[in-house]
């Protein structure tokens, strides 16, 4: 039986997807057509399986991108960024009822102008209808917890209990207001993995992820020359101990091969993949590792469809599949 409050697990049953379609005065402005594909890409992949709401800087010029509206809702308001997982409100099941919690977003550590982004859940709250809203005085990104949606959570040290955060909070009492905000009865915080190029401090959709309510997808390194496999080995140690207390299953994912853009090493992850009703949504980048990482979850998942979308111009801003999308379960 369902705990009756708890936040909410990705793969359990959705209502709709939520994207922030990218406009000129994001950092996609130099590449924005091929940022703008790739977005359109991957609202018709969800929209064959659920309803898509899309965060439109412009109603009608981001419509004229879709030959029809099927499965498809807009929004219109401007943004600062699109990554939709770490500025939207999140699910959480209060007494058999979906309570939307909109949470301080500044910028991943104020690294970033975020003020529109952390205003907009408010701005289009009339979008949620049946779904209440609460403004949560704590500053937390929809890409730092993963839920098992059973009262597990799973974070990062480097993330979570980073100072840039909640600075007047120590260790325990941000893990005790996890556990209050969400019901948890388990914090999980992970103190090793990382990689190149992420702004995020290590968010767990990068690195480890729930797929059910006793199993975890996580990226493993098995190239000793990578600048990775140190810490992301420290991570599979830690992730096999706390699968031994709590019982939990691990299925390995493969590391990419390295990818640059203008010298700098791109935070590719098969990690950040996305659930929708039906389905998954699994990054890919053009590199080897592909192939695997798809035969892997086509394995894992038999009674989903496994649908592969080209990441590669996503990376170049730092962030993935999951980064610039949010699940809803409005009930």
């Amino acid at each position: 039986m369902k705990m009756k409050n708890r936040l909410i697990a990705e793969f359990e049953e959705q209502s709709f997807t939520q994207i922030i379609f990218p406009h000129a005065n994001t950092d996609w402005a130099e590449y924005l057509e091929d940022a703008q594909r790739t977005f359109i890409t991957i609202i018709n992949a969800i929209r064959k399986y659920q309803k898509c709401l899309v965060i439109a800087y412009d109603m009608a010029e981001v419509k004229k991108h879709f030959q029809n509206e099927k499965n498809l809702e807009f929004v219109q308001y401007v943004t600062n960024d699109t990554w939709a997982r770490d500025c939207s409100a999140i699910c959480l099941q209060q007494n058999s009822k979906t309570l939307l919690l909109n949470f301080i977003f500044n910028g991943w550590g104020d690294k970033f102008e975020a003020q529109k982004d952390n205003a907009m859940t408010q701005n289009i709250a009339h979008k949620y209808l049946t779904c209440n809203v609460k403004k949560v005085d704590f500053v937390l990104e929809g890409g730092g917890v993963e839920s098992n949606g059973a009262g597990m959570i799973l974070t990062t040290s480097t993330c979570m209990l980073n100072k840039n955060r909640n600075s007047t909070l120590n260790a325990i009492q941000i893990t005790q207001k996890l556990k209050d905000i969400f019901y948890a009865k388990h914090i999980l915080y992970l103190n090793h993995g990382y990689l190149a190029g992420d702004d995020t401090d290590s968010h767990i959709d990068t690195l480890a992820r729930f797929i059910d309510e006793k199993s975890i997808m996580y990226v493993k390194c098995e190239d000793k020359n990578d600048e990775h496999y140190h810490e992301l080995k420290r991570m599979e140690e830690e992730l096999q101990m706390t699968a031994k207390e709590q019982n939990l299953r691990l299925i390995s994912l493969p590391m990419c091969d390295a990818l640059y853009f203008k010298g700098e090493r791109l935070p590719a992850t098969y990690a950040n993949f996305l659930f929708v009703n039906g389905a998954v949504l699994v990054p890919i980048y053009g590199v080897s590792q592909d192939t695997q990482a798809l035969e892997i979850f086509k394995k894992t998942f038999p009674n989903r469809d496994i649908v592969a979308i080209d990441c590669s111009v996503l990376i170049r801003q730092h962030g993935s599949l999951h980064c610039v999308t949010m699940n809803f379960s409005c009930r």
